[in-house]
């Protein structure tokens, strides 16, 4: 296992082949999934040649609670001694330092904090050592729980869009919205 980062209580390490039954119950779960296809259920194989696939790319990595314990409060989240708990991501859009801040967590991680923790913490590892120059994010514009992670991380709302998808999720009349902050931004919260 390479890990990436540690925060208080995750640990950032590089997705492998052992993370699938993790992965296939993460993208089969249709709350988790709502958003992104409507919480349509996948199979394996098309978890084993998609999502795992991009995952073990670079710029993801998978997020485990700290410590044998598990996570604050107690409670089980399964997967690893101290709990698998999704991924994250920062997925390099282009070749002049933009990237694209990405997370999905179970849902018995929702609410604990851990994606903001998470998402902060790549985004000062981006700006501090990879050279990252801005950090942008989407969500649908009804998805309220991402958006509040990407605002408490600084990201500040820079358009709504409407593109054409080849599933009609509910909300999508709403359209999509992208977030972003810059290094400059970013040096400036830091004082």
């Amino acid at each position: 296992m390479s890990v990436f980062l540690r925060t208080s209580r995750l640990v950032l390490r590089t997705v492998t082949e052992d993370d699938l039954d993790e992965v296939v119950a993460l993208d089969n779960d249709p709350l988790v999934m709502r958003y992104l296809n409507g919480g349509r259920p996948v199979s394996r194989e098309e978890v084993r040649s998609g999502s795992l696939r991009r995952l073990r790319g670079p710029g993801f990595w998978a997020a485990e609670a700290r410590g044998p314990q598990g996570p604050p409060g107690g409670g089980s989240l399964g997967g690893s001694p101290g709990g698998w708990l999704g991924w994250f991501s920062l997925d390099p859009l282009d070749g002049a330092g933009t990237v694209e801040l990405g997370y999905r967590l179970r849902r018995s991680a929702w609410g604990r904090g851990y994606a903001t923790e998470g998402s902060l913490a790549l985004i000062d590892q981006g700006f501090r050592e990879l050279s990252v120059r801005r950090v942008t994010a989407t969500t649908m514009t009804v998805n309220a729980g991402s958006r509040r992670v990407m605002e408490k991380c600084g990201l500040r709302h820079v358009r709504t869009f409407f593109e054409e998808w080849p599933d009609v999720i509910g909300g999508s009349e709403h359209g999509d919205v992208e977030y972003a902050l810059t290094r400059e931004e970013w040096l400036a919260g830091q004082g």
